[in-house]
């Protein structure tokens, strides 16, 4: 691993870990993955336990990743979505020297971070969603995203009962303050800043992963998802997993084994839409 890799402009602090596929004999450059950590816009880090584990999972499986840090807190908006848009173009500018497919990359992100993943795909070259630097010309699109237990519509986000259930009551929390608006207030910003109003049938596909006992995100956002992308003619797939809750990597949850691993699942997407590990240098 590479950690602590400046990727944004001049002056900025925050940075990414880089996680490198063992390397192979005469092996083509590899497929990548940004993968974005959440923390409810407003905290956590790139090396909390459950990003670690699935950027290892990944790299075990000859995929680059990028684990990001971002703009967080107050106003954090839009900037946290260009940083990690810049991640993206970083591992395109640095292809050559990280072994990266520069056509061949994905973003993950969960919770907050599946929120930014989620935009990141469906806003590439939208105006004014788009970072001024320091990138110029370099594409910030996405082949695919697998977004785990994400806020997909910030207007429609529920509290929830202790078991899951959404119960129609708002819920918006940290929302305002990094957005810098209540919904009342500016419901045109939340509405921007909402995953689903950007999707067209030209956005990648998305794998959504969502525990149904999740009492953070309600289970209705990636319902909510699922069916605007089917309106919509997006390719995707739904995982709901019964009796789980928010904060889950591709084996465990908080500790705990997930009741089935989803291991398979996230490779069996990516290697539908990106290709599988490094492939083998051609015979000559």
């Amino acid at each position: 691993m590479r950690p602590d890799v400046p990727y944004l402009a001049a002056g900025r602090q925050e940075k990414l870990d880089l996680y490198l596929p063992a390397p192979g004999p005469g092996a083509r450059p590899a497929p990548a993955v940004v993968v974005i950590h959440g923390g409810g816009w407003v905290g956590e880090d790139k090396a909390v336990p459950v990003i670690r584990n699935i950027c290892g999972a990944l790299a075990r499986a000859g995929y680059v990743c990028a684990s990001v840090n971002y703009e967080l807190g107050n106003g954090a908006w839009p900037t946290n979505l260009y940083d990690c848009k810049d991640a993206v173009r970083y591992l395109r500018a640095h292809a050559a020297d990280a072994g990266i497919d520069p056509a061949r990359v994905a973003v993950l992100g969960c919770s907050t971070g599946a929120h930014l993943a989620l935009m990141v795909g469906f806003t590439a070259g939208e105006a004014g969603l788009e970072p001024p630097g320091p990138y110029p010309g370099v594409s910030s699109a996405v082949a695919a995203v697998v977004e785990m237990y994400g806020i997909t519509d910030l207007l429609t986000r529920q509290e929830t009962t202790a078991d899951g259930q959404p119960s129609g009551r708002p819920k918006d929390v940290n929302a305002p303050r990094v957005l810098g608006a209540t919904r009342e207030a500016n419901p045109a910003l939340w509405r921007l800043a909402s995953p689903v109003t950007h999707i067209t049938g030209a956005s990648p596909p998305v794998l959504i992963l969502h525990g149904l006992a999740d009492t953070t995100v309600d289970h209705g956002q990636a319902q909510e998802l699922d069916r605007v992308l089917g309106d919509r003619g997006v390719p995707h797939e739904l995982i709901l997993l019964p009796g789980v809750g928010h904060q889950f990597d591709f084996t465990t949850v908080k500790g705990r084994p997930l009741p089935r691993d989803i291991t398979p699942d996230v490779l069996a997407f990516l290697a539908r839409y990106l290709g599988a590990g490094p492939l083998p240098a051609p015979r000559p």
